[in-house]
């Protein structure tokens, strides 16, 4: 059964998202309809590029898939955005706010129970630490949400290859990649 407008499965749970905020599920986000943007996450890497005709617009750091429940690999695409979710787990559930596992947003994807949130585990992000989910620090998930709307394609790759070390700069001249990116995706790329 596919979730409802406004309800998301988590991986690795028998949990439902549900909206105690705003919900904007199929509404644009910061950009219009002609200008999509596509999401490019390195598994290897655990980060995260959000990308406008190719151009990398900021690179955030996550937490991926843990071994036991990795995250999946392939193309999705953003079919629900929420604000302020409320976690639900058979005989748990856990309001919006600072416990909450989810964090502020949640950005769910066409592959029944997995999405891109926030955490109340911050030290998670950059280590293989999720249920499949990708977690973003808070701060960096609001942001995110800003950048991105329903329908943005979600690529992820398990494995580095051409375009991850295009996009991430991996093993290249860290001068090409100032070139093309903003100061902030330079920053974070840099660990900062």
């Amino acid at each position: 059964m596919k979730p409802a407008c406004g309800e998301a499965q988590w991986a690795g749970a028998v949990a439902v998202v549900l909206v105690l905020g705003s919900l904007a599920c199929g509404q644009n986000g910061a950009h219009g309809q002609t200008g999509r943007r596509e999401l490019f996450v390195s598994i290897p890497d655990r980060k995260l590029a959000v990308l406008e005709n190719g151009t990398v617009l900021r690179i955030f750091p996550v937490a991926v898939g843990a071994e036991d429940s990795p995250s999946p690999s392939g193309v999705f695409k953003i079919v629900h955005r929420l604000t302020h979710p409320t976690y639900y787990h058979p005989g748990r559930v856990i309001p919006p706010g600072k416990d909450n596992p989810l964090g502020p947003r949640w950005l769910g994807l066409n592959r029944k129970g997995f999405g891109i949130h926030g955490t109340n585990a911050p030290r998670s992000v950059g280590k293989a630490a999720s249920h499949g989910c990708l977690r973003l620090r808070n701060r960096d998930v609001v942001e995110l949400y800003t950048m991105v709307s329903a329908g943005d394609v979600v690529t992820i790759r398990a494995e580095r290859d051409g375009e991850t070390s295009r996009i991430f700069r991996t093993g290249s001249d860290p001068e090409s990649f100032v070139a093309q990116a903003s100061p902030e995706a330079v920053a974070d790329s840099a660990g900062q």
